[in-house]
C-alpha cells in the first residue's frame, strides 16, 4: 500500500512539473528563465550591510574579517564591496534605457559595460565621505530632536529611521550616478526591514529626522530641504497616478522646504505642492495645496501664521 501511494505521488509530481514547465513557454514577462540576467537581491543586501560597516566602522561587527588593524579591515571590506558592486552594476546596466536602444547596444559592447561598471563603482566610493557627512547630520538631528534618546550609540544601533535614511543616502548616490535598479533594490530592502519607504531618486537635505518611522513614504520626485522632521505614517506622495507609467519622470511629489515638521499620519500630495519654510503640519492633515512659510495647520483646517 505504501509503495502504491509513493508511486502515485511520484506520478502526480511528474504530471504537475510537466504542466508548469509547459506554462513557462508562453513568453510572458514572468516566464523569464535566466536568473543571471538581473541583479542578485541577496548580493545587493550583502553590499548594503557591508556598506553600513564602512559608514559606521565602530558599530557594525563582521565575523568574516578578523583584522585588528582598522586600515586592513576597511581595505578588505572596500575591495569586497567594490568587486561585487561592479559585477551587479554590469548586470544592471542592461536595464539602462539608452543602452537598450539599438544605437546604444551597437556602441556599448561587453568590454565597455565592464569598464563603465568599474568606473561607476569607483566614483561611488569617492562619494563615501559625502554620504558619511549626510548620515552624521541625520544622526545629529535625531539626537537633537528626540528626548527619548539616551545617546547617539543607541540611535545608530536601534533607530529604524536612521537606518532607513542611511540606506537611502547610499542608494541615492548610486541613483544620481545613473545606476539602474540597484538603488531601488536597496531602498526596498530598507522598506522591508524598517517599514519606511524612501525612493532613492528623492532629494533630501541635511539633518533629516524620521521619528518612529513606521509607514513613512517619500516619493521619487520629492524635494525635502534641511532640518526636516517627519513622524510615523507620513506620506509625501503623488496627487494622482491614474495615468500610470505614462507619468514616469514627471514631477508629481511635493517640495518640503527647510525647518518643516510633519506630524504623524499627515498626507501631502502633488508636484506643485510646496510646504513653506518653518511650517508645522499637524497629525492626520491631508494637503494638496501649498502653504506659506511659517504656517501651522491642524486636522480641523485651522491655520495660524
Amino acid at each position: 500500500m505504501d509503495k502504491f501511494l509513493k508511486d502515485k505521488a511520484e506520478e502526480q509530481l511528474k504530471g504537475i512539473t510537466k504542466v508548469i514547465l509547459e506554462d513557462y513557454k508562453q513568453g510572458r514577462d514572468i516566464d523569464k528563465m535566466n536568473v543571471f540576467e538581473q541583479p542578485d537581491r541577496e548580493v545587493i543586501i550583502d553590499i548594503v550591510n557591508k556598506m553600513l560597516n564602512i559608514l559606521f566602522p565602530g558599530y557594525y561587527r563582521d565575523g568574516t574579517y578578523k583584522f585588528y588593524n582598522l586600515k586592513n579591515k576597511i581595505s578588505v571590506l572596500i575591495e569586497d564591496v567594490m568587486y561585487n558592486l561592479t559585477g551587479q552594476i554590469a548586470i544592471a546596466l542592461e536595464y539602462d534605457d539608452e543602452l537598450k536602444s539599438e544605437e546604444g547596444m551597437a556602441t556599448m559592447g561587453d568590454a565597455c559595460i565592464s569598464v563603465r561598471s568599474q568606473m561607476l563603482s569607483v566614483e561611488f566610493f569617492k562619494r563615501v565621505p559625502k554620504i558619511r557627512h549626510m548620515v552624521n547630520t541625520d544622526l545629529q538631528a535625531t539626537f537633537d530632536g528626540d528626548p527619548a534618546a539616551d545617546n547617539k550609540e543607541e540611535i545608530v544601533l536601534c533607530y529604524p529611521g536612521l537606518l532607513a535614511s542611511t540606506i537611502y543616502r547610499i542608494a541615492h548616490e548610486l541613483s544620481s550616478l545613473g545606476v539602474p535598479m540597484i538603488p531601488r533594490m536597496m531602498t526596498e530592502y530598507a522598506h522591508n526591514i524598517t517599514g519606511i519607504d524612501i525612493h532613492p531618486e528623492a532629494t533630501i537635505g541635511e539633518y533629516f529626522f524620521i521619528d518612529h518611522g513606521t509607514g513613512v513614504v517619500v516619493g521619487s520626485t520629492s524635494i525635502i530641504g534641511k532640518h526636516v522632521k517627519v513622524y510615523q505614517g507620513v506620506t509625501i506622495g503623488a496627487l494622482s497616478t491614474k495615468e500610470g507609467h505614462a507619468l514616469h519622470g514627471v514631477r508629481r511629489h511635493p517640495t518640503i522646504e527647510d525647518n518643516v515638521t510633519i506630524y504623524s499620519g499627515a498626507t501631502i500630495l502633488g508636484g506643485e505642492t510646496i510646504i513653506g519654510e518653518g511650517s508645522v503640519i499637524g497629525g492626520n492633515v491631508f494637503l494638496t495645496k501649498s502653504v506659506a512659510p511659517g504656517t501651522r495647520i491642524n486636522a480641523q483646517n485651522q491655520e495660524e501664521s
